[in-house]
């Protein structure tokens, strides 16, 4: 028998002889230890792996009585916080030939895991690690050292963390503790360390994370998730990307999760790009997928309609939700035939058991028939409800009330709303509302009113006739805004109405506030109407383009375009963007233009509208311009309209060239060139753009600006292959020199150019009269020079007024002013 040789503790530092191979198991991933807070008793982490030689001279003999000794000598000191010890003396017997397994079995584990809590609960779990780590090594399972108080020590370390949001050191004790194989997910819930992770704006954390837990795909989606609520599409896009490169194979559930994030962060692209990307790799989308994709882009019909094709085509079939979201997107586009059709396949698919329509679907269809004012078929459809034995909801029942509402039919929407209390719906704050809206747009202010306090004071029988038991009204922001535009232009009782919002708990809003404002306008106080906007940032709410349209609205009304055009100036200051009404409001605030700076004025707003991606109306504008520059040949003998841009003019052409052309040639840095292009329109728009130069220049020469060269005119490019004019180009040449010389006593050279590199060089074939001798030398030494040039040349067809038969006509027309 083999004697056994303690050699005794020492605190020498001697390199740990090799293990023999085959008595350990393999070596596990090992991640970083975490900075956490260790004792000032605890070692270095080099002196666990700078041990004393091991404490046996010999082979174990697995028989040998002594297992359990040294055993309890390893449990012993343990207990008494030895860990370092403990680990020693396990590296030895393990490496004498013993399995981690069998010296694990002999331990008392209660005095291990005391030893362990006295650890933890000093704080020092580095210490701890190092020791687990150390048996782990040695085959030894560290979690079987733990008892119950133990691993709770270890959670509320965790937690504590989590707490003070210390993610990183919390997420790389994760990371140790699952390689040792503890059941982490039970020391703290996942979702938290998310959240945190999230909180601190750290995806990478997030996704180190996810990535211990087995059911990863899960956390993916919950870190998407997270950072789509807060509106951080960046963050949850390199979660999505880490997902791609960390889980094996196409996991819809994270694609669906995606296009859902994309929707709430208004990223809409995004998710189209998403979905072209998993086509790209072969993926065919489940029908929840797709379902995701068309919510998302449920705005655009087209985009929707596109998908549901590609989704046939693929062979996914459709399911109800899919329907629901079709017709959710015709009702955001109005488009009530093709909701119409849909809902005639829904009922079809019915009929022969394919599909079984829930309430959303009528609720749906119900929704795009209000919109439209088609109160019948809405109730057709509630029809439809109750005979499948749908019953309708809340949403439903206001959709309904809201159809009546919307065709002005205040007794048929009163008529389901009593309906919808007989059938034991209760009825929500939109559902009162919606009868208030009614009333005050049938003009029944005093109806309005009478509802109002008779839901407020709970006396539904004096309204209805009935009492309803568990009737409740509770009034909203909302209510009183429909309320106070019931006042008309009583504006203390609208004021009155805000003071009592604040009695209730409610603060106005901006809508609150631009009904105030209008109403205070309508009573012809614009003063105060302003002073409306300076109340709302002193009560800390920055007005919206909703106000500022409603104060522009009121000085248009008033006639003080200046007042109304400096508070536009002061919208595009605070960065708050005008929409569709409030240009069209400034726009159609002039009956005519007097001057050139009023015209310009309006242009400028005109095509501030174009950058901003509205269509204008150009009709009323085109009108006051062609009235304005008309105005240049007052005296004329030319019947008034005989030249109406609206008469001949393409009226479908895209955008108004014309009003651009207008707006280009009156700008100021041109007005000294006197160029004028004419090319691309036709010979009435053509006419207006040079009246409205002419008459730039008449107003110029009125304030002592005199003409300083000719003018100009761009017809078109000379059709150098036929060798002449243009159709279009003669019928324009025509107009326009009739209206300079016959109308206005103009005189008018026509300039055809022989050979041109571009058009700023040009050689002419006749001589004006009225030019200096001087130039002719000069232009034929150009010609001479360019006739040899193998480009193809750039020939335009141009007139030109001379700068003094301009002066002669000004002249003229001053005179006949005198």
């Amino acid at each position: 028998m083999r004697v056994l040789v303690i050699l005794g503790y020492t605190s020498s530092s001697i390199s740990t002889p090799p293990h023999p191979n085959g008595n350990r198991s393999t070596k596990p991933y090992k991640p970083p230890i975490p900075k956490l807070s260790p004792s000032k008793s605890s070692p270095p982490i080099s002196t666990l792996h700078s041990r004393p030689p091991p404490l046996f001279a010999g082979r174990w003999d697995p028989h040998n009585t002594h297992l359990s000794y040294f055993a309890d000598l390893a449990s012993k000191l343990a207990r008494d916080g030895k860990l370092d010890d403990f680990a020693m003396i396990a590296e030895s017997v393990v490496l004498s030939g013993v399995k981690g397994s069998q010296f694990a079995a002999a331990l008392k584990v209660d005095m291990v895991a005391r030893g362990i809590s006295g650890f933890l609960k000093e704080g020092k779990v580095r210490g701890v690690l190092e020791v687990l780590m150390k048996v782990d090594e040695l085959g030894v399972r560290p979690v079987e050292l733990f008892d119950g108080y133990a691993m709770e020590l270890l959670g509320g370390h965790c937690h504590r963390l989590l707490k003070f949001k210390q993610v990183q050191e919390l997420v790389e004790l994760m990371e140790v503790l699952s390689g040792l194989h503890f059941p982490v997910r039970e020391l703290v819930e996942p979702s938290e360390v998310i959240k945190t992770c999230v909180d601190k704006r750290s995806p990478k954390l997030a996704i180190r994370y996810a990535c211990i837990f087995p059911h990863a795909h899960i956390l993916f989606c919950n870190i998407m998730n997270e950072f789509g609520k807060r509106r951080a599409l960046a963050s949850a896009l390199t979660a999505y990307e880490a997902s791609k490169e960390k889980l094996s194979g196409s996991n819809m559930y994270i694609y669906r999760t995606i296009i859902d994030v994309c929707g709430v962060c208004k990223d809409y692209m995004k998710s189209r790009y998403i979905y072209e990307d998993l086509l790209k790799q072969k993926v065919i989308p489940n029908i929840y997928v797709f379902n995701s994709l068309m919510n998302v882009n449920s705005h655009d019909l087209s985009y929707t309609f596109h998908v549901y094709k590609s989704m046939q085509n693929l062979g996914v079939k459709a399911d109800l939700a899919c329907y629901n979201i079709l017709l959710k997107a015709c009702c955001l586009a109005g488009r009530v035939d093709l909701a119409q059709d849909i809902y005639r396949e829904v009922q079809h698919l019915e009929s022969t058991g394919v599909l079984k329509l829930d309430v959303f679907t009528y609720s749906t269809i119900v929704k795009v028939f209000s919109d439209a004012k088609m109160w019948h078929m809405a109730l057709n459809v509630k029809e439809d409800m109750l005979a499948a034995g749908v019953m309708p909801n809340t949403i439903t029942w206001s959709s309904l009330i809201s159809a009546c509402a919307n065709a002005g039919l205040v007794d048929k929407a009163i008529q389901l709303f009593e309906e919808m209390l007989l059938a034991g719906c209760e009825p929500n704050s939109q559902c009162f509302n919606i009868l208030l809206h009614a009333c005050v747009e049938a003009c029944q202010y005093d109806r309005a009113f009478r509802l109002f306090h008779s839901f407020k004071s709970n006396k539904v029988r004096e309204t209805f006739g009935k009492n309803y038991k568990g009737l409740s009204f509770k009034p909203t922001t909302t209510t009183y805004n429909t309320l106070m535009k019931a006042c008309g232009s009583d504006y203390y009782h609208a004021r009155a109405l805000m003071d009592e919002m604040k009695t209730v708990g409610l603060f106005p809003n901006q809508i609150t506030w631009s009904i105030l404002a209008d109403i205070c306008g309508s009573s012809g106080n614009v003063e105060g109407a302003l002073q409306i906007l300076k109340s709302m940032r002193v009560a800390g709410i920055q007005p919206d383009v909703v106000a500022y349209t409603t104060a522009i609205k009121i000085c248009v009304e008033s006639e003080n375009l200046d007042l109304a055009l400096s508070l536009f100036a002061e919208m595009k200051k605070y960065q708050i963007h005008p929409n569709l009404v409030t240009y069209n409001t400034l726009l159609r605030a002039r009956s005519r233009y007097g001057s050139v700076s009023e015209v310009q004025q309006c242009l400028a707003i005109y095509q501030d509208m174009r950058k901003a991606g509205y269509k204008p109306n150009d009709y009323y504008l085109e009108q006051l311009i062609e009235e304005w520059c008309e105005g240049v040949i007052q005296d004329s003998s030319l019947k008034q309209g005989e030249f109406s841009y609206w008469d001949k003019a393409d009226i479908g052409r895209p955008g108004s060239l014309l009003l651009e052309k207008v707006a280009e040639h009156l700008q100021q840095h041109i007005a000294d060139t006197l160029a004028v292009d004419l090319q691309g329109l036709t010979k009435v728009e053509a006419r207006i753009v040079v009246l409205a130069v002419l008459r730039m220049i008449k107003e110029n020469y009125t304030l002592g600006d005199s003409v300083k060269d000719d003018m100009l005119i761009m017809v078109g490019v000379h059709d150098e292959v036929d060798g002449g004019s243009t159709a279009h180009n003669l019928e324009v040449i025509d107009a326009i020199t009739k209206l300079l010389q016959d109308e206005l006593g103009l005189k008018v050279l026509s300039t055809v150019p022989k050979v041109a590199l571009d058009t700023t060089i040009v050689s002419e074939n006749n001589i004006d009269p009225d030019q200096n001798l001087e130039e002719k030398p000069v232009r034929n030494e150009l010609h001479s020079e360019l006739i040899y040039s193998t480009r193809r040349p750039v020939v335009l067809e141009r007139l030109k007024v001379s700068r003094k038969s301009l002066q002669q006509w000004l002249r003229k027309r001053s005179s006949l002013r005198r």
